[in-house]
């Protein structure tokens, strides 16, 4: 059979007939590295579909190719094969040679140059040395792009813009400024009224929390801060830690009555006990109120909201008066007598809180006392006597005399609210907790004070003695109160009425001094610090064993209203639905059947 026209020999000396244009397209695009051959210079490598007859053009194979098989008629499209260099800066004086394919025998090469006014050498090809162009991975510019991403993830962890509400006002503004750019005064005025909003009224922290001291979140209710990330130190400080500073400073006070008592002299303690107690107090209360300072400082508005918590706010008398049992157990070594001002610097935000929260008491609104009454607010009422207990030992006339009508009025009728505890007012939980030995503080530090303003242990001051014993009783007998207990920053509060109901007992021991008031002023004594040991014991191990000592204080970061998609879901959950009523209806009719 003959050759067709255009056949010729192949590299093997065979013949064969030439390929139809449709196979040479097809080959042109099956060739493996078709598209990123490569060859030195000189070297001529063919590929079958470029070249079918002996009559091919040598197109070196390192510059970049563009293959175009032609159609047998006008309606088939160009293919158009390219190879590009990796950069844009290999492309530049570099020219491309292209290769038209069509149904005749010889291919037609077209030379397509990136500039036009380059020139070639006498052989056709380009000067310069052919480079294999193939895309390389970027390892080090991914690895300094999540460096990068990383420092911008720590960056926005420092600046969370979550806890901006809570800030200061002057750290606020300072946001404001630089996230307002722009925006309308509609909008400035929207986050203004948002922000006027965060701080949310008294009965709110009522039906949103629970628990002795209002810190537990019901199981309804929803957070402004992230509750699965750890908020800031500041954030998580709470007003309670001065307890320990009560604590403390009251037991400095028990052991310089108990070394200096003449009818417990036998026991011959030592006044270093004292000393070391007073100094460890007043390095405490330093160390606490300088932290909580920086609160203040920074976040501001989570002072202000502890501020209007129906407890927190009692926790604001706590400084002052603990600063007044260091007063009153100060040791002989560091001062003799203290001069008369130390009594007016103390006494003086004392009584400005008293003019504030106790006419909010009085007023009425959502702060009236029969709304707000539990066991904490004793703390605000102890004050007033412990000043005046001071006052008195530095021979002050008038003013001791006039904090304790103060506080004997307001503790009457907080005695009263809370004990009838009228229908108005939050039940106290039934969980096992020390909070009711807040009944103890008053009575037992009354007697002490006006023993010191009359100069003798007189009716008056036995009358608030025997009160406070007997709370003391009634409290010691119910043994489930001492079960139950989860560790609480605010228990240090309840360390202070023991410690005072011992220092009135020996008080007491010194008017009538017998083996039974003795023994009970050793016991008590006992009792006080082994209470305020193991609280010590406990402080240090939630601070630095178990790590949660300064917990989230989600009690600050409820919202302004209740949430309505969890009031919904609630109310859905509670409605029965008709199918189902129809299956117990159903059910019902069944087990009748059976029963018949």
């Amino acid at each position: 059979m003959e050759n067709r026209e255009g056949s010729g020999p192949l590299r093997d000396g065979s013949s064969s007939h030439e390929l139809p244009p449709l196979f040479t397209y097809i080959t042109s695009e099956g060739v493996a590295g078709f598209d990123t051959s490569s060859s030195p210079p000189g070297d001529c490598t063919v590929t079958q579909a470029a070249f079918n007859s002996s009559n091919s053009t040598c197109i070196n194979a390192g510059t970049p190719i563009i293959s175009i098989p032609a159609a047998h008629s006008h309606n088939h499209a160009h293919s158009i094969s390219i190879s590009l260099p990796s950069s844009p800066s290999a492309l530049d004086g570099e020219r491309l040679k292209g290769v038209v394919f069509s149904d005749k025998t010889e291919p037609k090469a077209r030379e397509v140059s990136a500039n036009h006014g380059e020139g070639t050498n006498a052989s056709g090809l380009p000067p310069r040395k052919p480079t294999k162009f193939h895309s390389q991975p970027m390892h080090v510019g991914f690895e300094s792009v999540n460096k990068f991403d990383q420092n911008l993830a720590r960056k926005d962890r420092l600046k969370d813009n979550r806890y901006n509400s809570f800030k200061t006002w002057s750290g606020r503004l300072e946001n404001q400024l630089s996230n307002l750019h722009g925006k309308s005064q509609e909008q400035i005025s929207d986050l203004q009224d948002r922000e006027a909003e965060i701080l949310p009224a008294v009965h709110r922290y009522f039906d949103a929390l629970e628990g002795p001291e209002l810190e537990t979140l019901k199981a309804s209710e929803e957070l402004v801060l992230p509750e699965d990330n750890k908020w800031p130190f500041l954030l998580r400080f709470p007003i309670s830690s001065f307890g320990m500073c009560l604590g403390l400073s009251s037991q400095a006070m028990l052991w310089k009555t108990l070394s200096a008592s003449p009818s417990l002299s036998f026991l011959r303690l030592s006044p270093d006990v004292n000393l070391v107690l007073w100094c460890a107090a007043t390095a405490l209360i330093a160390l606490v109120a300088a932290i909580y300072s920086l609160k203040i400082i920074f976040f501001f508005e989570a002072v202000r909201r502890e501020y209007y918590h129906p407890v927190r706010v009692n926790f604001f008398f706590a400084p002052w008066v603990a600063c007044l049992f260091l007063a009153i157990g100060v040791p002989p070594r560091v001062s003799d007598n203290l001069h008369c001002a130390w009594w007016y610097v103390l006494m003086a935000p004392i009584l400005c809180l008293e003019l504030k929260i106790y006419g909010q008491w009085m007023s009425g609104g959502q702060r009236r006392l029969s709304k707000v009454a539990n066991p904490s607010n004793h703390m605000s009422i102890v004050g007033n006597f412990v000043g005046a207990l001071l006052g008195a030992s530095l021979g002050i006339k008038e003013g001791p005399l006039f904090f304790f009508a103060v506080g004997l009025a307001h503790y009457v009728v907080l005695f009263v609210t809370l004990y009838q505890r009228l229908p108005t007012n939050e039940t106290l939980p039934k969980e096992s907790h020390p909070v009711f030995f807040l009944f103890i503080a008053v009575p037992s530090v009354a007697c002490m004070s006006w023993a010191k303003i009359t100069g003798t242990f007189d009716l008056g001051s036995r009358i608030a003695y025997f009160i406070a014993m007997f709370l003391y009783a009634s409290l010691a007998v119910r043994i489930n109160f001492f079960r139950g207990f989860r560790f609480s920053l605010a228990w240090w509060a309840y360390t202070f009425p023991m410690t005072g109901a011992a220092i009135a007992t020996i008080r007491y021991t010194a008017e009538v001094s017998n083996a039974l008031t003795k023994i009970l002023s050793i016991g008590l004594s006992t009792i006080s610090t082994i209470a305020v040991s193991g609280l010590l014991i406990s402080t240090v191990l939630h601070a630095f064993v178990f790590d949660d000592l300064f917990p989230n204080d989600i009690a600050i970061a409820i919202t302004y209203k209740k949430p309505k998609s969890r009031k919904n879901k609630s109310l859905l959950n509670r409605t029965p639905s008709p199918d189902a009523n129809d299956l117990e209806a159903c059910a019902s009719k069944d087990d009748a059947w059976i029963q018949r």
